[in-house]
């Protein structure tokens, strides 16, 4: 079993454990799983170390947590966006999603951390003010709307 790191996110699923594990291990890069069995899995996205237990249907995900991916660039946005949505998945606000699990993400491009902690605060709040009309964030409307 590969060494954990001090605290790693548990993730309770239904029934599809393993579907999910292999799923989110398919889409991000330095990714893998280190072990798998029909109750049980240990895996690694982008190198951050994850469990999961088929658990039964006794709770549910909720968008009191999400996990955070940064992006480069839109094509990146993109990318993760329309992976994480495919055959299910659901669109929410400000970059924010759930997948066919119910597992809540934020597919976030660099871009908006940068404008949003500009010292220039008017600037900033213009970016705040396109990004909360946007479901999927575009980078090329921040841009605009920083000026």
């Amino acid at each position: 079993m590969a060494t954990l790191q001090k605290i790693a996110p548990f993730l309770w699923f239904d029934e599809k454990m393993e579907e999910a594990v292999k799923f989110y291990v398919s889409i991000l890069p330095d990714s893998r799983i280190t072990t798998l069995n029909p109750m049980t899995a240990q895996f690694e996205l982008c190198g951050v170390t994850f469990m999961a237990l088929n658990g039964g249907p006794q709770f549910k995900f909720t968008e009191a947590v999400s996990l955070f991916v940064t992006c480069k660039d839109q094509e990146e946005v993109d990318s993760y966006w329309n992976a994480f949505l495919a055959n299910g998945g659901s669109a929410s606000q400000c970059g924010w999603l759930k997948d066919k699990f119910g597992l809540s993400w934020q597919i976030i491009p660099e871009a908006l951390g940068r404008y949003m902690s500009d010292p220039d605060r008017e600037k900033a709040g213009r970016v705040m003010q396109a990004m909360l009309q946007m479901k999927k964030i575009i980078v090329a409307e921040l841009d605009r709307a920083a000026g």
